[in-house]
């Protein structure tokens, strides 16, 4: 019988896990505030990790370079404290990268509706000069 989950994924979901809880507990960078690691993509060798985060509090552009290259300076103290925590041969290596996928779906979602809207509002007046 197959196994349901490989290996690589069962690291990811415990280094996610455990990464969100070492950024929100041990990390005092004040670049960084809120962040929510998206997703972590780990090499098949599990030597190293990508880190996807998005950032709650923050809005522009060079925040979100800000706090990345802050997370990414302390990947090294991170990967230590991990090695305390995760019962694992070898720690990957981290690398953190900004992850917008939610800003940009709401923006898409945002334009989506104004579209909507502005279709109804046409075909309203339509049906009224229809009426008339």
């Amino acid at each position: 019988m197959p196994r349901e989950f490989k290996r690589q994924d069962r690291v990811a979901d415990a280094l996610q896990r455990e990464l969100s809880l070492l950024i929100r507990n041990e990390l005092r960078d004040p670049r960084v505030g809120l962040v929510n690691i998206t997703a972590a993509d780990i090499s098949r060798d599990l030597s190293s990790a990508k880190i996807y985060v998005s950032f709650v509090d923050l809005d522009d552009d060079a925040g979100h370079a800000a706090a990345t290259s802050a997370l990414n300076g302390a990947a090294g103290f991170l990967r230590s404290q991990l090695a305390r925590t995760m019962q694992m041969r070898t720690i990957p290596r981290l690398k953190f990268i900004c992850d917008n996928s939610g800003a940009h779906g709401s923006y898409l979602s945002a334009l989506i509706d104004r579209a909507v809207s502005t279709d109804k509002a046409r075909h309203g007046q339509q049906a009224d000069e229809g009426e008339e």
